[in-house]
């Protein structure tokens, strides 16, 4: 073949994909919405992981499809993600389902629940067992669509002034603890408080609470709370893989064209590994910076595990008896969760005991 000839038809060719490669950008709406976050501006890993799920979304759509985000308390609080997005308030949050305990304990099967799976054992269950579609079905009620964004991977047990050497040392314990983490501490004696994340620091430094968890050790190094409590204990047993959600209005949802559904899906996929991966990069420098500082680094003891462990059984049978979405979600959870457990007991638990008892 003749080199202009070659040239000429290469240039065609290259003309035809200029065309057809931008079909995205010639075709379809341009569309803004709003998401409202929980997090505030502060945590990059959370609402960090927000700010990137929504540059996926416009870098995806050749920036046709655009969502400004807010932090929390700038269009609605925190906790107000839900209501807003429901009632259209604002199109699309990113949110954590279990902030919505007081409305439906079943939420918090979303999110985490006392000894419940980890990060990869509720994916598989999303993905590949009953999750996405009886958590799809319970949010329909609340006219919203929702898609898993993010997983901080097992958090910790919180920051105390005091230490637990057994369950009686939970009596009178005011903490800061969410949901239903805080309904089965009550069964301990702890006084669960609501403090909004901005005002914890202050609350911990006066005395007015003795204990808090929060996340892990890069958030919670960020927020201080090294500062003002001595003792740091491990794991928390009711966030062992909390997710977080984009949750969408129905409405605004059915809108949107398929391209844009599937961006949307992609984007929310991609955000679930990202800030997964974020934690695991930085939680391991943050402990050692934490514990530079002086903090005592504490596993609970095993009978404070066990009568936690028949506290939320306990919890999750009431619940279970008095309420039957709860129930029907959390028998295939716990199901799924059981199998889970058989084969991590064979494999991934052997693996990581090894490895961690390596010196280098």
């Amino acid at each position: 073949m003749e080199r202009r000839s070659f040239l000429k038809k290469a240039g065609a060719g290259l003309a035809v994909g200029a065309v057809a490669a931008p079909a995205i950008a010639q075709d379809a709406p341009t569309i803004k919405w709003r998401m409202a976050s929980s997090f505030p501006k502060s945590l990059d890993t959370l609402h960090g992981s927000g700010e990137y799920l929504v540059k996926r979304i416009s870098d995806m759509s050749g920036g046709k499809f655009q969502i400004q985000l807010f932090a929390a308390g700038e269009l609605v609080p925190g906790a107000g993600v839900l209501d807003a997005v429901k009632d259209g308030t604002v199109e699309t949050g990113f949110t954590c389902s279990y902030y919505y305990f007081g409305k439906d304990p079943t939420f918090c099967i979303d999110t985490a629940i006392p000894f419940g799976m980890g990060a990869r054992q509720i994916k598989a269950w999303y993905r590949h067992g009953n999750g996405s579609k009886l958590i799809g079905d319970f949010l329909k009620k609340y006219n919203i669509v929702s898609f898993v964004s993010g997983n901080t991977g097992v958090q910790m047990g919180g920051w105390y002034r005091k230490e637990i050497k057994t369950p009686a040392d939970f009596k009178g314990l005011k903490m800061r603890v969410a949901g239903l983490a805080g309904a089965v501490l009550m069964k301990l004696g702890v006084i669960p408080q609501q403090i909004a994340g901005s005002d914890i620091y202050p609350a911990l430094e006066k005395g007015t609470i003795d204990a808090v968890e929060w996340v892990g050790p890069y958030d919670d190094l960020k927020l201080g709370f090294n500062k003002v409590a001595k003792y740091y204990y491990y794991p928390a047993w009711w966030e062992g893989g909390p997710q977080i959600s984009t949750y969408i209005n129905a409405q605004k949802y059915a809108e949107l064209p398929e391209q844009y559904k599937a961006i949307l899906a992609a984007a929310c996929a991609d955000t679930d590994a990202e800030m997964n991966a974020r934690y695991d990069a930085n939680n391991p420098i943050a402990l050692k910076t934490l514990l530079a500082t002086g903090t005592k680094l504490l596993p609970f003891p095993r009978d404070v595990m066990e009568a936690s462990y028949k506290a939320a059984m306990e919890y999750f049978a009431e619940t279970s008896a008095a309420n039957p979405e709860f129930k029907k979600i959390y028998d295939d959870y716990k199901k799924f969760m059981d199998d889970q457990n058989l084969w991590y007991r064979v494999g991934e638990n052997e693996y990581a005991r090894f490895m961690a008892s390596r010196k280098s």
